[in-house]
Parts: C-alpha cells; structure tokens; sequence
C-alpha cells in the first residue's frame, strides 16, 4: 500500500509543472490567436492584429493588447489594463506584477473553438 502511495505521489509531481516566467517574444508565441480565461466568468481573446476581445460576465468589450518591456499590456478603456509580467504552467496563467506578492489573474490559455466546430457541435 505505501508503495502505490510513493509512486502515485511521484507520478502526480511529476505530472505538475512549475509556472516559468516568460519573455516578450514568448508571450507572443503562446498568447496570438489564443483565448485566456477562468471556463465560467470570463475569456479574453487576442488577436493576431493586437486587438482583444474581452467577455467578462456578459458583457463584451473590445480593446488592444501589445508587449512591452517583456510585460504583456492590455488596455480596455479607462479603468481596466495595465502591464503584466506573465508566468506560464502548462497551459495555465498567471499575471503578476513586481512588487506585489502572487497573482493579480489566473487563467487558462487554449484555442478558441472556431465557428465550424461550434456549429457542428450545435447539430448533433
């Protein structure tokens, strides 16, 4: 039993990754064409053009996105963006900021589905 126990305690730690702190060109590679959010309340996409579409508890707005400093900067109207360091695992996100302890957001990257699969998951 304490055997299953070790080797199911090294496959899980195995399995995990450690979040790593990407640079400016890494950000694009993973961020351009790829949607960041929580799966409930809210997901962002980031288009190739530096555009970002944002749905946040329904309500939708569109702003721009860009990478500066090795920070990804978001800006969706007063209020709302900032410059980010970003930290990946996996496919899951972190934004931090320096001087600031933990994570301001928490997300996960993935492929927007794309209109023809939604629709064919509509009819069936």
């Amino acid at each position: 039993m304490a055997g299953s126990v070790l080797v199911s305690t090294l496959l899980i730690s195995a399995a995990a990754e450690k979040f790593r702190h990407l640079t400016g060109p890494q950000i694009r590679d993973r961020f351009v064409g790829m949607e960041l959010g929580d799966d409930v309340h809210w997901r962002d996409s980031y288009r190739r053009d530096g555009t970002l579409l944002s749905l946040s508890m329904g309500k939708e707005r569109s702003g721009t996105w860009r990478i500066e400093n090795n920070q990804l900067c978001i800006d969706l109207g007063k209020d709302s963006g900032g410059c980010y360091d970003v930290w990946l695992a996996g496919s899951d996100v972190e934004f931090r900021r320096d001087g600031l302890e933990g994570s301001i957001m928490e997300g996960r990257l993935r492929k927007p589905p794309s209109a023809n699969q939604t629709a064919k998951g509509k009819h069936q």
